[in-house]
């Protein structure tokens, strides 16, 4: 029937959940590669910090999808509502990740602005070695 809404089994939501964190894991280890060795090649601090940031993408790809596999856990003697909420547990990491890279993105600056005795590839052959 036109204009009602499709109901979707809770099995198949989960389904979902797991295929979109798995896929999001699997593009952020791309995306992150081609930075890393654009970086590298080309000795770009720009690409690099890029590629940390994407870095931290992954990261929090990662902590998601163990978080979806453990919030689809159903009730147990322990967790007698389930284990939703480590879904929004794990999402209340991300603010700090994104902190820390950028601290460390701006650290890595200042290092190479104020103390431009080394070139950007042997800061890359030291921070990546």
């Amino acid at each position: 029937m036109a204009g009602s809404p499709v109901v979707y089994s809770p099995e198949s939501m989960r389904a979902e959940k797991r295929a979109v964190a798995g896929n999001s894991v699997l593009a952020a280890v791309a995306i992150t590669t081609l930075k890393v060795v654009v970086g590298v090649t080309t000795g770009s601090l720009g690409i690099l910090s890029e590629a940390l940031h994407s870095a931290l993408d992954l990261i929090a790809a990662i902590i998601t999808l163990m978080s979806v596999r453990v919030s689809d856990k159903p009730a147990d003697a322990d967790h007698q509502y389930g284990h939703g909420k480590v879904e929004n547990f794990s999402a209340s990491w991300r603010p700090d990740f994104c902190w820390l890279t950028c601290i460390w993105i701006i650290y890595e600056v200042g290092q190479a602005a104020l103390f431009s005795t080394t070139s950007i590839s042997s800061l890359v052959s030291t921070r990546f070695s």
